[in-house]
């Protein structure tokens, strides 16, 4: 068995802090992410956008980006709405969200565009 890699992801460090799954990645490409969003839209999740500033990362509140985006299928909607949101709010982390109708809760979320670290 491998060695567990220990990532010295620490709260007094907030540039060492780890959020979800893809924050132990390297940052999603533009292409990847669209690859996300096809994801969630081929699975007929719903998406939405959230942003937080980074100091607050751990707190359970985001803010949410407009409403989610029901029934949206057009990934480059959801692609626009995305960099719109990094773009009004440079310094935050933006994530991205698929709401699933069916188990009344998040199919998905990841982290698409990392803030300023402090």
């Amino acid at each position: 068995m491998s060695e567990v890699m220990d990532y010295k992801s620490r709260v007094s460090d907030p540039a060492s802090r780890k959020f979800e799954t893809f924050s132990y990645l390297p940052a999603l490409t533009a292409d990847e992410i669209k690859k996300q969003v096809e994801y969630l839209v081929s699975k007929g999740w719903n998406p939405a956008i959230e942003h937080t500033e980074p100091e607050y990362l751990m707190d359970s509140y985001w803010y949410m980006w407009k409403l989610p985006m029901f029934g949206e299928t057009d990934v480059n909607k959801v692609l626009a709405e995305a960099e719109a949101c990094h773009k009004a709010n440079p310094d935050n982390h933006v994530r991205l969200i698929g709401y699933n109708n069916f188990n009344q809760s998040q199919g998905a979320a990841m982290v698409i565009f990392r803030g300023k670290t402090v």
